[in-house]
């Protein structure tokens, strides 16, 4: 049980990590093409809305409880907008940036466009991996916890 525990904790840690760091770098995006369409800028408006919800629930289930490993259904469809998101940025970029798994030129500061959208697309693929993994892990769980209390009710049945 603590294992479990301290492993979800540390999976909603890297959610909120890696969220925080794709809003960021999204968001400074977004503020430097304000005056544009928001048409043309949908993709990056979707991924920062996921972003948020994202922080707003690891934020949430970052407390160490029991009850957070029954949300696995909202952990996968987080992890489904996640991928949602890193399909509609590579999409965007269109190889224009080199192969989207080379990962050596991902940067957080300077002038290197390629190299932000590499972190946002790097981060955006690891956030859906740690939510993908927090839903398994909260399956796991479940399914577990279940057949415990199972095995109790058949154990007292018989003994009355």
């Amino acid at each position: 049980m603590i294992l479990t525990d301290l492993f979800s904790m540390i999976l909603r840690l890297a959610e909120l990590a890696f969220a925080a760091i794709v809003a960021g770098i999204n968001g400074e995006y977004l503020h430097a093409v304000r005056h544009t369409d928001s048409w043309d800028q949908g993709r990056f408006i979707y991924t920062e809305v996921v972003a948020g919800v994202a922080i707003f629930l690891s934020i949430i289930w970052l407390l160490p409880f029991a009850g957070s490993f029954v949300h696995w259904p909202v952990d996968i469809f987080i992890s489904i907008c996640w991928f949602v998101a890193f399909g509609l940025l590579v999409n965007f970029l269109d190889g224009a940036c080199g192969y989207v798994f080379y990962w050596g030129n991902v940067s957080f500061r300077g002038d290197d466009q390629c190299g932000k959208w590499k972190a946002v697309i790097a981060f955006s693929f690891l956030s859906a991996i740690c939510w993908l993994v927090s839903a398994i892990v909260g399956i796991v769980w479940v399914r577990d916890h279940e057949a415990r209390a199972y095995r109790r009710r058949q154990w007292y049945r018989s003994r009355v």
